[in-house]
């Protein structure tokens, strides 16, 4: 495979190349098997309002891509790579156990089951900031200065492997934790969805540990990722710091513009959420304010300091494509589960399931993308990153263009077919093609080596910021057929309450409440979002303008990246 994706090179891709590669697809199988079946379990076995798991999943997803800051800063200063992903990996491992054993008391004990469900959160969110950003760093660090033209080709095998390993995660987790018996969910087989993707965790943790001395070397033989004090200089550009220098004035600024910026957001997001009132806030201003300090440093100079503003730049526009993308393992998941003919040749798919085939099309697709940015590297004629970035967002834009108008006439009563679904997933995939892994080869290609963890943590922070957005995105999601039925039986006319033709009486609010129905329709940006229609035109809108944007500024963008593609 590597001969064949590296076209025009006179090398294969290192052996190294290739353990990151399956370390980082067994834990992606954990990731995203966990994600595939989290809210379903939130919604089902905890008893939460959709409304509120989309606002914690938004928020565990977030941090999990801020957390990836401190990871950074850690490698870079004291552990190196090396160990921060071992000591992630374990992490993650020990998190999902306790999520089984959430999974597995819930019935006899909701508070420690919710006790144990927000201690596996926080002790994953912590694994993957040490996990997600030194292996993406070592990718990068696999490669010499004369080979860096092969990043883009390099993130796009190793973004293959992230995609295997959600494939098998969206597959295997579904098949074992979302069961349905006789048309009832089993609610006590999420427990081995969660289960395996411990596993998972496990294995790929063994898989690093035992092959990395042999593999993830230099061309040399030296191993990449050691303790920062073991760094080889002689990998550092002519003239390059080795050294940040963050000026006690800076870190003082950076410390009260947190501050400054966290409170500014909460006043924003008013609400009694503590999701939005806390932990949006720190995501957001956490962002703004590690983005300043950086380019606060001293040390750096005109050029270094262009290409880093081009990354927080691109790093901007895509929270708006996480944001609407991540709506598979929330508010799709619901749409999925509630109003959609899941009949598959009279087999019916798992709702978790559905978001298996984003997966599915990675692992068609990530390959012939890849010859197809060599063939047009080879021909001179290959787009600029911010261009292949704004094609993603407008990709992004178009499936949701597609999906709005085929719910528009649905109704409550009225199912989705699958087979729309399925071609949202393909046209986000292409998208995902055109902007993650080309995302992640422009970080390692602009960022000053003294600060390449640190800017992938920065990089991963648009992916916290859109995860956010994604879970408040996902939190206006209008009632589906499911809950139009439900007040039925409960003697409710859910839609007359809603259009504010009839008043419900305290036991009919009551009565709501309890069956997580809520009596009023969600609101966005001051706009009252009354149906599916108008709840993906959001996602058209956000991501359309922001893919015309992006591609407008494309030409001072180049100037800014001095020579780099």
């Amino acid at each position: 495979m590597a001969t064949a994706i590296d076209s025009g090179s006179t090398s294969k891709h290192p052996k190294g190349l290739w353990v990151l590669f399956g370390t980082e697809m067994w834990e992606r199988f954990n990731f995203y098997g966990m994600r595939a079946i989290l809210t379903l379990f939130m919604v089902n076995s905890l008893l939460m309002k959709e409304e509120d798991a989309s606002l914690i999943y938004g928020g565990f997803l977030g941090l999990c891509y801020l957390t990836p800051m401190l990871g950074g800063f850690i490698s870079d200063r004291f552990f190196g790579n090396r160990n921060c992903i071992l000591l992630g990996g374990v992490m993650m491992a020990i998190g999902q156990l306790l999520l089984f054993f959430s999974a597995s008391v819930f019935g006899s004990n909701m508070g420690l089951a919710n006790t144990l469900l927000w201690v596996a959160l926080g002790i994953i969110i912590f694994g993957n900031g040490f996990f997600k950003p030194n292996i993406s760093s070592m990718v990068g660090s696999l490669y010499p200065k004369q080979e860096k033209s092969k990043l883009d080709t390099a993130f796009t095998i190793f973004y293959m492997g992230i995609n295997i390993g959600a494939f098998l995660g969206q597959f295997i987790c579904p098949f074992l934790g979302d069961v349905k018996v006789d048309g009832v969910r089993d609610l006590h087989a999420f427990k081995w969805g969660f289960l395996a993707a411990s596993m998972a965790m496990i294995i790929g943790t063994i898989v690093f540990l035992v092959l990395k001395n042999k593999y993830v070397v230099t061309p040399e033989g030296l191993p990449i990722g050691g303790l920062p004090s073991k760094n080889d200089s002689s990998d550092y550009e002519e003239g390059e710091s080795q050294k940040a220098v963050f000026s006690t004035q800076a870190l003082i600024g950076a410390v009260i513009g947190f501050v400054a910026l966290f409170f500014s957001f909460r006043y924003m997001l008013d609400g009694s959420n503590i999701i939005k009132t806390v932990i949006y806030p720190v995501i957001y201003a956490s962002g703004i304010t590690l983005a300043g300090l950086i380019i606060s440093d001293s040390s750096l100079t005109k050029v270094e300091r262009d290409r880093i503003l081009v990354i927080y730049i691109i790093s901007f526009f895509i929270i708006f494509f996480w944001a609407a993308f991540e709506q598979a393992g929330s508010s799709l998941t619901f749409i999925a589960d509630n109003q959609t003919d899941r009949n598959i040749f009279g087999w019916e798919m798992p709702a978790s399931m559905v978001q298996i085939f984003n997966g599915i099309f990675v692992v068609a697709l990530a390959l012939p993308f890849s010859i197809l940015w060599d063939k047009l590297r080879a021909k001179g004629r290959e787009p600029l990153s911010p261009v292949k970035q704004s094609i993603g967002l407008a990709m992004i834009a178009l499936s949701y263009f597609i999906i709005a108008h085929n719910v528009k006439d649905l109704g409550t009563a009225g199912l989705l077919g699958i087979g729309w679904l399925i071609l949202l997933y393909l046209i986000q995939t292409v998208g995902e093609l055109c902007l993650s892994p080309i995302g992640l080869s422009l970080v390692g290609k602009l960022s000053p080596k003294r600060f390449a963890s640190l800017l992938y943590g920065v990089f991963f922070i648009s992916n916290a910021a859109g995860y956010a957005l994604s879970g408040t995105l996902g939190s206006i999601l209008p009632a589906t057929g499911d809950k139009f039925e439900k007040a039925q039986k409960l003697g409710v006319d859910l839609q007359g309450v809603l259009d504010k033709k009839i008043v419900p009486t305290a036991e009919q609010l009551k009565l709501l409440e309890d069956n997580q129905i809520s009596a009023n329709n969600p609101v966005f940006a001051g706009f009252e979002i009354t149906n599916l229609f108008e709840f993906f035109m959001v996602f058209v809108v956000l991501c359309g303008v922001a893919a015309l944007i992006l591609f407008a500024l494309t030409p001072r963008l180049k100037k800014m990246m001095h020579g780099v593609r």
